[in-house]
């Protein structure tokens, strides 16, 4: 590892410092954070293993919030992915890979000013989200954050209710936070009390219901982050809602993710 570390300058490995099986194919992991990695809320960065004279290295979205001196990544397990199928055997003490350059669309940064917040987010999507409901500067630029999480099963919700309701017993963070922020847990397999894709709650009224408005571009701004296919439908609902995708050099109405593990 020291010796890729330099063949490739910028690269360092970080200590595993725990790491948590959520279901069969998900996981989180922490690791210690290096003291030269600054990043907004909601970027991602690559990390990865050494495979033979090579880095082996991924797009992984940080789902702890930029304050944080830890670094956390949620992450599913592919059987045969190349990355994953190694990533989900780490344990306390190894070692990974981390370039410590940070990008992203999903940040504050590439919105407009608007009252409310929608993260969309299916399966490990949700992970950027998390670190954007826990920075404080998100409750200064809007008065509501609704988080939407869609999985097939009940227990792929977990890892997102439990950052949700560890905000609500954190008195620091509850104190910017308040009652400012929803959660949304949905499936779309398993019969539970909140069914169906969020696309479909969109189009047939649910989402309003629940949120008590429906999707507009005078007061709502968007950040979208799960498959290739849920971001393409999410993208023409927000487009014939008028809404311009935007970026950190032009803001807009909305914003989508394309980094994607394995």
């Amino acid at each position: 590892m020291k010796d890729l570390i330099k063949s490739y300058p910028g690269l360092e490995h970080i200590e595993v410092l725990s790491i948590k099986h959520w279901t069969k194919k998900t996981f989180s992991f922490k690791c210690v954070r290096p003291k030269n990695l600054r990043f907004r809320s909601g970027e991602f960065v690559m990390i990865g293993l050494e495979n033979g004279e090579k880095p082996l290295l991924r797009a992984y979205s940080i789902a702890s919030p930029s304050w944080d001196e830890i670094l956390e990544f949620y992450s599913i397990k592919v059987e045969d992915g190349p990355l994953t199928s190694r990533l989900q055997h780490l344990v306390e003490g190894d070692n990974i890979f981390l370039k410590p350059k940070s990008v992203g669309t999903l940040v504050l940064d590439a919105l407009l000013p608007a009252k409310r917040l929608i993260l969309f987010s299916t399966g490990t999507g949700i992970a950027p989200f998390l670190s954007v409901i826990r920075d404080p500067e998100t409750y200064e630029k809007f008065n509501q954050v609704i988080l939407t999480h869609t999985c097939r099963f009940g227990d792929e919700l977990e890892y997102g209710k439990k950052i949700f309701d560890s905000i609500k017993s954190d008195n620091l963070l509850n104190e910017f936070v308040s009652d400012k922020l929803q959660l949304i847990s949905t499936t779309t397999r398993e019969n539970s009390s909140f069914m169906g894709r969020m696309t479909q709650w969109l189009l047939n009224g649910k989402f309003e219901s629940a949120t008590g408005k429906d999707l507009s571009i005078d007061t709502d701004r968007v950040m979208i982050c799960g498959s290739l296919e849920m971001l393409k439908e999410h993208k023409e609902i927000c487009l014939q809602k008028g809404m311009m995708e935007g970026s950190n050099s032009a803001p807009g109405h909305f914003v989508i993710e394309k980094a994607f593990v394995d």
